[in-house]
């Protein structure tokens, strides 16, 4: 049965829960209030997902086992996956099981849609009348203008239905002719897209990347040094620094930092400010010196942690 939910978020953890079979870690990079809006649509064969967020990030996104997905901009937004910079019009198609590094500058919007293998392979024999076989590895895809066009009308219109009138969407024949028109559009993309590829290069570095995040969510309460952790994910240093840059915008250490510091956030807004306080949450996620902690944390998100701790209590 077709349908849909749109959800308010004011916390990066419940955001990137939100996203179902997809495993998303959510590093924000930058100052104010997080607020994000993420639709979720069902069909029959179709998964999409409408996100609009507040503040830059840079997101690992682990991508489920049994599904093809394309992940691509909304309007103006500007994103990086996995190095590339993504316009209006770009699209990223995963196969089964593929993870990606996307980062975003600012405040954005982006989609994402997921189906099978067989649903690809079937749709695509007949509305081309040839087999559109599921990719091994991303491949990042500048689809002609007019069919670019066509499927950002037909994914706003859909996801505006569904935030609108989500009741409609659950009538079988109003979630089919949803279905089968925002698949034409997909499929049209696919067929006719010109393909910017270096795959096995980008494949290697996204093995190291996931090298990498496996490495930092195996030692998530520790404090690191970049020499230990590239020893025992068996990656050169300077390999490791150049694919950051790439994939992230920032070193291999200071993304360690960020991603400390985002969970020391999350803590502080859990936290019962009558029983805990910022030392301890600070102590537990490897930040000794209180003082340099308070600095670096009120420069990344433009608040004391003290002001965190207390604010969410009233919130």
């Amino acid at each position: 049965m077709a349908n849909s939910r749109t959800l308010i978020f004011s916390d990066p953890d419940g955001y990137a829960a939100g996203f179902g079979n997809a495993r998303i870690i959510l590093t924000v990079t930058g100052a104010g209030d997080f607020e994000a809006q993420l639709t979720r649509l069902t069909l029959n064969h179709l998964e999409v997902c409408r996100c609009c967020e507040s503040l830059p990030r840079i997101a690992y996104i682990s991508l489920p086992p049994e599904r093809i997905s394309l992940s691509f901009p909304i309007g103006a937004t500007s994103l990086v996956s996995d190095g590339v910079v993504l316009r209006s019009g770009d699209m990223v198609l995963h196969g089964c099981g593929e993870s990606v590094h996307q980062r975003s500058y600012g405040s954005c919007q982006w989609g994402m849609i997921a189906l099978s293998a067989e649903q690809l392979d079937s749709y695509g024999k007949a509305l081309t009348g040839r087999e559109i076989a599921p990719p091994l590895k991303t491949r990042i895809l500048h689809p002609a203008r007019a069919d670019a066009l066509r499927f950002q009308r037909v994914f706003r219109e859909v996801c505006h239905l569904a935030e609108v009138r989500p009741s409609l969407v659950e009538r079988s024949e109003v979630a089919r002719a949803m279905e089968q028109e925002m698949l034409h559009a997909v499929i049209n993309c696919l067929a006719a897209a010109d393909t910017e590829d270096h795959p096995r290069t980008r494949h290697h570095l996204t093995k190291v990347m996931a090298r990498f995040e496996e490495g930092l969510c195996k030692h998530v309460d520790k404090k690191l040094k970049m020499a230990a952790l590239c020893a025992e994910i068996g990656v050169p240093e300077r390999s490791l620094r150049v694919c950051c840059s790439k994939f992230l915008g920032v070193s291999p250490a200071r993304y360690s930092l960020l991603r400390r510091l985002n969970q020391a956030r999350s803590a502080l807004r859990r936290a019962d400010p009558s029983v805990a306080t910022v030392a301890e949450i600070a102590r537990k996620h490897q930040f000794l010196e209180l003082g340099r902690f308070a600095v670096m944390y009120r420069t990344t998100f433009g608040e004391l942690p003290s002001a965190t701790l207390r604010r969410d209590l009233r919130a």
